[in-house]
């Protein structure tokens, strides 16, 4: 038996819950799916030289927006990144469908993600 416990907050700071999903079959190739993920988490890439590894991390938009993540596809950020989020989705929007909810945060919560 699976037991889940629900809060309902009164009070709180809003922000924003975002989730997707990918339309796997109107992705042109793997590699361009590929490319929608790195886009939003960024990816790490290693380059092996003659004596040494190289690695690297690029940036995706999630590396420059504070968020908490709640699953693969599911994440809350601060209200003041919702258009920004937005504006990237529409780059997707025949290839992603993305819903999002306002949500109240608790301080700790509102901290992690830096809403004032």
């Amino acid at each position: 038996m699976i037991m889940v416990t629900i809060r309902i907050k009164q009070s709180g700071k809003p922000a924003l819950l975002i989730t997707f999903s990918i339309r796997g079959d109107r992705f042109d190739s793997p590699s361009e799916k590929s490319k929608f993920f790195e886009e939003l988490y960024g990816r790490n890439q290693t380059i092996k030289g003659e004596k040494k590894v190289y690695k690297y991390h690029r940036d995706g938009m999630l590396d420059n927006i504070n968020h908490i993540k709640v699953d693969n596809s599911v994440f809350i950020i601060a209200m003041q990144h919702m258009q920004e989020m937005m504006n990237f989705f529409d780059e997707w929007e025949d290839k992603v469908m993305v819903k999002h909810f306002p949500v109240l945060l608790d301080d700790k919560e509102s901290k992690e993600i830096e809403i004032e």
